[in-house]
């Protein structure tokens, strides 16, 4: 009788052992789940400032080109359009296609300066087209650092065991990424011959 309750009290603390393992992985998961689901949120957030800044840059960089350029109105459309998408964008994703329409927008107006001599000897353009140059920089610096970020969540949260309780969590996978722009393929056309529409 002894040895008999011996054993099942041997067997209830190995159960409670590999049951407070267990519970203690899950948490520990769970709290590195959540962790690394803000640094996703903070990298984001960052990506947002640099694309507001840049849309806040845009308006002065169009009124300047406008100034010299007033038969493109096409292209000036088209940034307003891309602007206000990225403005009233709320979700990642709506943010990144807007972002990617944007980039198109911009190339365009960039290549049209080329073709007026005297707006690229403009000062305030010049200026505005550094600045813009900058934070391009710092967007291409932050949208590395959020899809670095992106890939270390969703890698922690797809290696086993940690699959399992971020399912038990609900925690998923997020695919939320900056890709290229379709149109950053294609080199702007450029032309050189001097002749000012």
């Amino acid at each position: 009788m002894k040895r008999a309750a011996i054993v099942i009290l041997l067997f209830v603390l190995v159960v409670a052992a590999v049951g407070m393992l267990v519970f203690g992985s899950y948490i520990s998961a769970k709290n590195q789940m959540i962790a690394q689901n803000e640094q996703v949120k903070t990298s984001w957030s960052q990506v947002e400032i640099v694309l507001q800044r840049r849309a806040d840059l845009i308006p002065n960089l169009v009124a300047t080109v406008q100034g010299y350029a007033k038969q493109e109105q096409t292209v000036f459309g088209d940034i307003a359009n891309a602007r206000a998408a990225l403005l009233s964008a709320k979700t990642p994703a709506s943010k990144i296609a807007a972002n990617g329409q944007m980039d198109g927008a911009l190339g365009r107006l960039l290549a049209i300066s080329e073709n007026y001599p005297q707006l690229r000897s403009n000062e305030n353009f010049l200026r505005l087209q550094d600045e813009l140059a900058g934070t391009e920089n710092r967007i291409a610096v932050e949208r590395r650092r959020y899809n670095e970020t992106l890939r270390d969540y969703n890698t922690f949260i797809l290696q086993f065991p940690n699959s399992v309780w971020a399912g038990i969590a609900g925690f998923h996978r997020n695919n939320d990424y900056f890709e290229a722009s379709p149109g950053s393929q294609q080199v702007p056309k450029v032309d050189f011959s001097g002749t000012a529409k």
